[in-house]
C-alpha cells in the first residue's frame, strides 16, 4: 500500500504526514509513505486544495487535515470517515 502526502510542506502538510504514519504503525501494516511537494504533480492528480492524502493512487481527501482515526478508517476501506 502507498500513502500519498500531497502538498508544499506547510504544517498542515507535515501533520498529516504524521497522522498517516501513526495510522500506518497502529494498523501494523506495511505501507510507504510518500512525500509529493512538486506542484505539477499534484495539479496533475486533481488536486486544488492541499493538503490531500492519496492511497494508491487515489485522492481521499483534499483541503484538510484528517486525524489518525479517519485515515485509519480510510485504509481499512471504509467509506465512510468518521469525525
Amino acid at each position: 500500500m502507498k500513502l500519498q502526502i500531497l502538498g508544499a510542506g506547510c504544517a498542515k502538510c507535515v501533520l498529516l504526514e504524521q497522522h498517516a504514519r501513526e495510522a500506518v504503525n497502529e494498523l501494523g501494516i506495511e505501507a510507504t509513505v510518500e512525500k509529493v511537494t512538486d506542484i505539477g504533480t499534484i495539479a496533475a492528480m486533481g488536486v486544488m486544495s492541499t493538503p490531500a492524502l492519496a492511497i494508491d493512487g487515489t485522492i481521499r481527501s483534499a483541503g484538510r487535515v484528517l486525524t489518525t482515526a479517519q485515515i485509519k478508517a480510510l485504509i481499512s476501506g471504509a467509506t465512510f470517515i468518521p469525525r
